[in-house]
């Protein structure tokens, strides 16, 4: 394709991530985007990642209602190349099937599940902001007799991913904010370019009120929300690929606050969503600990498992010996009751990301937020 059409289409899915989509209509609107820009067979297969497990959260695809048993099964159960968190974790964050196999696509389990449903080649891409996080991954695919991806569509699609994942996370946020899951649901207020609070959510009062410096009575907000504010509202005018303004602030209490702000871009007016949530180091943690029993040690092994590390890679992030990995590994294994990290991670995902996978399908159909992060326990 031209480069027009590509300038093009990156312009518009930058925009989208602006608009505060909620992220069904951004996979769709951004899915249209593309189509003039890469050549795909059939639709895109657009998934969200636990940004601390790097497992599959959800999945939309619009001729794909629901994700097949047997993906999700050769997934996290087989051995093969091209999956979602060796393309996540890699430092390209992109990978053909073509390029995985040395052009021997047919050497592939995934490649015969593929061809089941008139796809033969296949493009995975990791979305990962600027800052290391992976929110989401994209699938495109080519049926047989098409030219192979090449060098520019990868370049195009790499150039577009931080954009895209920024725009996950937004969308993923301010889901969660506005039809909120549990006591901890993130904190929603939209303010104008005036600095007026155009709407909040419920309970995002109590959020505010653990900040310093601020009054809702008085109708004077925390510094640090408006900082934040400031921030988003000059990409508007100076757009920075999709990113979001992000200030972490000690609270009142003595705890930590995050708040992301991006901008909500209309014909009309310029506003900013700020979200305000507690920092929490991952939802993982708390779960393995409530479903397993596993020590912190035991819960940092096990999400390094599932991202994919080696024996070897664990040992350098904690500073330990290759040995120390595998007595945790070993406890792990008993405490989970599997023998291997491959039925680790099968395991966990099917018993807490399963089940997150599947209410996000349901949910997408009735035009409801979509959820991140595993079921809670």
């Amino acid at each position: 394709m031209s480069g027009y059409a590509k300038q093009r289409a990156s312009d518009r899915i930058a925009a989208l991530t602006r608009q505060g989509l909620d992220l069904v209509t951004l996979w769709r609107e951004a899915t249209e985007a593309l189509r003039p820009a890469v050549q795909y067979y059939d639709a895109p297969c657009w998934y969200t990642l636990d940004p601390a497990s790097l497992l599959v959260t959800s999945h939309f695809n619009e001729g794909m209602p629901e994700l097949p048993p047997e993906w999700l099964a050769q997934e996290y159960y087989e051995d093969d190349v091209n999956q979602l968190v060796d393309v996540a974790r890699s430092a390209r964050g992109i990978s053909t099937l073509h390029e995985a196999t040395g052009g021997d696509p047919a050497s592939s389990p995934r490649w015969h599940q593929n061809m089941m449903y008139g796809g033969d080649q296949e493009l995975i891409a990791s979305l990962r902001t600027k800052s290391g996080d992976v929110w989401g991954a994209l699938g495109l695919y080519r049926e047989q007799g098409q030219p192979l991806f090449d060098d520019d569509d990868l370049a195009f699609i790499r150039a577009m991913a931080p954009v895209l994942a920024a725009g996950a996370r937004n969308s993923l946020l301010l889901g969660e904010a506005i039809d909120p899951e549990g006591a901890d649901a993130p904190g929603l207020i939209v303010v104008t370019d005036n600095w007026e609070i155009e709407s909040a959510t419920p309970g995002v009062e109590r959020w505010l009120a653990e900040l310093p410096d601020g009054d809702l009575a008085a109708g004077r907000l925390p510094s640090a929300v408006l900082a934040v504010a400031g921030r988003a509202l000059r990409t508007a005018t100076y757009p920075d690929a999709g990113e979001v303004a992000v200030s972490r602030v000690m609270s009142r209490s003595g705890g930590w606050v995050v708040l992301h702000g991006t901008s909500l871009v209309s014909s009309s007016s310029r506003r900013v969503a700020v979200i305000v949530e507690p920092a929490h180091p991952s939802r993982i943690a708390p779960l393995l600990m409530a479903a397993y029993g596993l020590t912190d040690r035991e819960q940092e092994v096990t999400r390094l498992v599932l991202q994919g590390n080696s024996t070897t890679d664990i040992a350098e992030r904690l500073f330990v010996s290759a040995n120390t990995v595998q007595q945790h590994l070993k406890s792990v294994f008993d405490k989970t009751g599997v023998r291997s990290r491959r039925d680790l991670v099968g395991k966990i995902f099917f018993a807490h990301y399963e089940p997150r996978v599947r209410d996000n399908e349901h949910r997408a159909a009735d035009g409801q937020p979509l959820r991140g992060g595993p079921v809670k326990a």
